[in-house]
């Protein structure tokens, strides 16, 4: 007798189906062209990163210099913390060759990747593999007159610093904003002063294509750990007055009504110069890291906003040899550099700090370690997808030990 076939409905697979990792259901895009297209849908894409976000299925890339060749690259680290935070992959970025790009994001699992130098930037999805190459910015440049040298200066270099990337829920849209510093000379003159003037530009995916919008009186200084969105709004640490006068600001843009605000930092989050105050995000809330310029045993507190109310979340006291965080893992483990250039791991639940294995001897500019850390996505860029010879390589990593 032959038993009777049952069906699931289509609502239930494709609800099944997006708990699924990416990598799956990139093999399963053959299994019929029906979930194929389904797999396309905003509510199954919304679906799936919905259910990484509730699961807290991070992804962490360790950003790196590498010593022989120069050039920037990436490791993957596995994501158990039972694994140690080994090194899965390295990933490397012909079309950033020569160049050294920062990370901006991540921003439903996408990553911004801009040359401060150049103007060269990406929009780059890891999860999917797709990469969109950002056209270069067709904004005019100022003359910019010197009334003191009486002449016209000549635009000397170009550099685009700051940026953030983020998503405008208004209009479906995903943007870049960063900021341009244009440095002007007398090129008359043997040892001429430079002059400085700033713009802002604006990209946006829907458009591909960058405008200028107006410039704030604040500008940012300093850096962000990893991602600087929260919810529609971009931050950065921005500071008025003199030394030993200092008073720490927030910048904040809009990506929805592209307008930028000024946020106070509390008196109790950290002074300057005595502290640096490093912004983050932590939970999917707008924090900072608080720890000393000075001293041979560093403590870090970290301190979330809600709803305008600052709230301090934890102190870790005295850690021997720790130079500055790099960001935080699953669950609140805090990735550590040591004075040695080590990367460590401050675990939350046990308040324990251990090495990891992940050897850095060999890297340049150790100093310039990041973490950053994103979910898995099915968003799509209109991009291409990645082409070994020119845009991403990615190199398993040779044994557990990450001796590569």
């Amino acid at each position: 007798m032959q038993r009777p076939r049952f069906e699931l409905p289509e609502a239930l697979v494709m609800e099944i189906l997006s708990k699924l990792p990416v990598k799956s259901l990139t093999r399963f895009n053959c299994v019929c062209k029906y979930w194929c297209s389904s797999f396309q849908t905003p509510h199954f894409i919304s679906n799936n990163y919905h259910n990484n976000l509730e699961n807290n299925n991070l992804n962490l890339l360790l950003s790196r210099c590498d010593g022989n060749t120069f050039q920037r690259y990436f490791s993957q680290l596995s994501n158990e913390k039972y694994q140690n935070y080994i090194v899965k992959q390295n990933i490397h970025l012909p079309f950033f060759r020569n160049d050294l790009p920062y990370v901006y994001g991540a921003c439903h699992g996408l990553l911004c990747l801009l040359d401060p130098l150049k103007d060269k930037a990406a929009i780059w999805n890891p999860s999917t593999r797709e990469f969109k190459i950002l056209p270069p910015s067709s904004i005019q440049r100022p003359p910019y007159f010197s009334p003191f040298e009486e002449t016209y200066l000549t635009l000397d270099d170009v550099d685009f610093n700051h940026a953030a990337f983020g998503f405008d829920s208004k209009t479906d849209d995903y943007k870049v904003i960063r900021f341009v510093t244009l440095t002007f000379v007398n090129s008359e003159e043997q040892y001429p002063h430079p002059h400085f003037m700033y713009q802002v530009e604006l990209y946006s995916l829907r458009s591909n294509s960058w405008q200028e919008i107006p410039c704030p009186d604040y500008k940012p200084t300093g850096t962000t750990l990893g991602n600087n969105y929260v919810d529609g709004i971009c931050y950065w640490k921005t500071e008025t007055g003199a030394y030993l006068d200092f008073r720490g600001l927030i910048l904040s843009f809009d990506m929805g009504n592209e307008k930028f605000s000024i946020l106070p930092i509390p008196e109790f989050v950290g002074s300057f110069p005595e502290y640096f105050v490093n912004l983050l995000v932590f939970n999917g809330s707008l924090g900072a890291i608080v720890y000393p310029t000075e001293g041979i045993d560093t403590s870090f507190d970290l301190w979330v906003t809600s709803e305008g109310v600052w709230t301090k979340q934890f102190n870790i006291k005295s850690i021997s040899g720790v130079v500055r965080p790099l960001g935080f893992g699953k669950n609140g483990d805090l990735f550590l550099r040591d004075t040695n250039d080590e990367v460590l791991l401050f675990d939350a639940s046990t308040q324990e700090l251990k090495e990891l294995q992940i050897n850095t001897y060999l890297d340049h500019f150790r100093f310039t370690i990041s973490l950053h850390a994103y979910l898995e996505s099915l968003v799509r860029i209109n991009g291409i997808q990645e082409n070994i010879e020119k845009h991403v390589i990615r190199q398993p990593a040779r044994d557990a030990s990450n001796e590569y």
